[in-house]
């Protein structure tokens, strides 16, 4: 069950900036799918909020998240997290498949859209009944992203993710590609081979593919976002900068402000 939450709603927020351990009682706003939805799914009776990060790996997303839970937490809201190939039901299958290189992009694209939709049914959809703020670690735009740039057919996807809730609030950490190596490389020492887009032939460099493959998805994501309306932010600016912008667009969203 979600936490207990103060019955009085917050006058005014002092220059729109939330201080730690202000509690803002959300207002739920109506939640519509992006088409045809979950059958038996009435999306306008689900409460709680849902806020998506989306950014390439080396963006930023998993320390932002982290601290946007602590705030909510600590400000009296439940939360709960969902991400990419985090599906009890294919999640493991997935990963494996994808070790070996040799998936066909139809393949992966449809694993990948199961994934979403076991945690649309089984964790996001009882969460938001329930009243919880879900934080998104991406959501249907990252895997439509990468599926446009792989020659994936729009029409096509916009219907498989017609499954989709439209989000209370998403938001794009764009980072250059220059910057995500560099990220990428503090972190791990390596490149990731379908992150790099080694799949498509860009260069047999995979240095130069992973150049070639962001600056594709990066294009992409800011031509989505004209469709979907999402939030572009800086992430090329210092962590507690992005964070403090996260913060205050949250607080608007769940003050029924935005």
């Amino acid at each position: 069950m979600p936490s207990t939450r103060s019955r009085s709603a917050v006058s005014s927020i002092h220059k729109k900036r939330v201080l730690p351990g202000q509690i803002i009682v959300p207002k739920s706003a109506p939640k519509r799918f992006y088409g045809h939805g979950l059958p038996g799914v009435d999306a306008e009776n689900l409460a709680g909020t849902l806020v998506v990060v989306e950014g390439a790996d080396g963006s930023g997303r998993s320390t932002q998240l982290v601290r946007l839970v602590e705030w909510l937490e600590a400000s009296g809201h439940a939360t709960v997290q969902v991400g990419l190939k985090r599906s009890t039901l294919v999640s493991e299958e997935l990963d494996k498949a994808k070790q070996g290189n040799i998936l066909s992009r139809t393949t992966l694209s449809l694993f990948y859209a199961t994934d979403f939709a076991d945690q649309i049914e089984n964790t996001i959809l009882p969460a938001l009944r329930a009243g919880f703020v879900v934080l998104a670690d991406r959501y249907i735009y990252t895997l439509m992203v990468r599926d446009l740039v792989r020659g994936m057919d729009e029409d096509w996807l916009r219907n498989l993710y017609a499954m989709a809730l439209i989000p209370d609030a998403v938001f794009y950490l764009n980072v250059s590609p220059e910057h995500l190596i560099q990220r990428n490389f503090a972190k791990d020492f390596a490149l990731d081979y379908w992150e790099s887009g080694m799949d498509l032939g860009l260069s047999r460099d995979m240095f130069d593919s992973f150049i070639k493959y962001q600056s594709l998805v990066e294009a992409q994501f800011k031509r989505l976002q004209k469709d979907y309306g999402f939030t572009i932010v800086d992430g090329n600016r210092p962590a507690d900068e992005i964070n403090e912008e996260l913060r205050r667009k949250i607080a608007l969203v769940l003050a029924g402000k935005q």
